[in-house]
């Protein structure tokens, strides 16, 4: 009398259990994986048998693709095929764990029936990771040509700008030499003098230019070193303002500084790299407001951080353009019409002010931004920066902390 025939479902179920528990202990001990594992598992043995059953491999597709689609971003950067990798372990357990608890026939009735199953999900996977692969490649590839497009444009704009910018003071120092040169051969004995301080502020706005471009320079590559001391930013402030008293008054401007809560707290920061990214933002506020217009500087204390705000009443910036002032060289308008004083209305200028007023703040921990209604010439509707500074109230340098900690204790 024949032997009965068991289902090959029936066998299915019966190594379901051992299935899931060797297929679960392995992948736990050889990657990360989800927290859902046992019940993934049994889904795709459920979807196994289901396949088997109708002998239709479609039934595999929705899981296989959702595994594949979990590839993460370090998967598809090194080129890992995680999936494939799976299915290829599942059918080596379902082999050896079929030898193991069934009879020869069964097992090898069982192999006829799901090998083709894992034959099926393997070239899914496989073709799904290799396309998320490529995919990947592609767009890194473009990110890295849109990198490369930015460089370019920004090489131009430096070589732009720089002539322009490196044009006048150069000119400026030429024209002094050209007629000190003349003075001396003709034995005149005239002083040199007025000569002399031309060439030197020829000089002063060269360096000014050079020291910008190596501040950018540390800056992108993240090399600037900033030295912690205590300070109050109305210490600051003061500074600011009398600095900039000479320049106000020739543009005919009012600059108004407000105490505001927080001004007067004591925060560890650079005070002098904090100086130099205010002096740009007003700078910058100055150079964009009309002969008689007002800058206003003012703040609050938030959570952890002291936000300034410089609002003027200049020609505003467009919607579009508000994030290219804090690019480097990130200039509106032609360069080529800009003039060339420096505190002049919409004077000339490198185009590194803002981007090292930022590249400042967000060493220090801070940001910057600026909210305006539009650019106008005409209505002049204004601008207003945004500065936030961490409170930061002990040095992150210990040595530095425990000087003015021991300094404390003397007074």
């Amino acid at each position: 009398m024949p032997k009965k025939t068991i289902p090959i479902q029936k066998i299915l179920e019966k190594i379901r259990p051992t299935w899931i528990e060797r297929v679960a202990s392995e992948l736990v001990q050889n990657m990360e994986m989800r927290a859902d594992l046992h019940e993934q598992l049994g889904r795709f043995f459920d979807l196994l048998v289901q396949s088997v059953t109708t002998s239709d491999t479609a039934w595999m597709d929705p899981i296989l693709l959702d595994w594949a689609k979990s590839s993460t971003e370090t998967d598809l950067r090194e080129g890992l095929y995680q999936v494939t990798f799976i299915i290829n372990r599942m059918m080596a357990w379902t082999i050896q764990i079929a030898s193991e608890t069934l009879t020869k026939q069964q097992a090898l009735d069982m192999l006829k029936a799901v090998i083709p199953v894992y034959t099926y999900g393997l070239g899914v996977v496989a073709r799904y990771e290799m396309e998320s692969r490529v995919a990947h490649i592609t767009g890194e590839m473009e990110k890295i040509q849109r990198q490369m497009e930015r460089v370019d444009r920004s090489k131009s704009a430096f070589i732009s700008v720089a002539a322009h910018e490196l044009k006048t003071p150069i000119t400026l120092i030429d024209g002094y030499a050209s007629m000190m040169e003349d003075l001396i051969r003709e034995g005149g004995g005239v002083p040199l003098d007025g000569l002399l301080s031309g060439m030197q502020t020829g000089i002063k706005r060269l360096r000014a230019i050079v020291d910008d471009m190596l501040d950018v320079s540390m800056i992108d590559n993240d090399l600037l070193k900033l030295n912690f001391q205590p300070i109050q930013l109305e210490n600051i402030f003061e500074i600011l303002n009398r600095d900039l008293q000479e320049t106000i008054r020739n543009r005919r401007q009012t600059l108004e500084i407000k105490p505001f809560e927080g001004s007067d707290t004591w925060i560890y920061v650079d005070a002098a790299r904090i100086l130099q990214a205010l002096r740009n933002i007003l700078d910058n506020a100055v150079k964009y407001t009309p002969d008689g217009g007002k800058i206003t500087v003012d703040g609050r204390t938030l959570p952890g951080l002291i936000e300034v705000t410089i609002t003027d009443t200049g020609i505003g910036i467009a919607q579009e353009n508000q994030a290219i002032i804090f690019e480097k060289f990130g200039q509106l308008g032609r360069v080529d019409l800009h003039s060339s004083g420096k505190i002049k209305f919409k004077g000339g200028g490198a185009g590194l002010g803002l981007p090292i007023a930022r590249g400042i703040l967000e060493a220090h921990g801070g940001s910057i931004w600026v909210e305006s209604p539009g650019y106008d010439e005409e209505e002049l509707p204004g601008s207003t920066f945004h500065v936030l500074i961490p409170i930061r109230t002990e040095s992150p340098e210990t040595t530095m902390a425990k000087l003015f900690n021991e300094l404390g204790r003397k007074e």
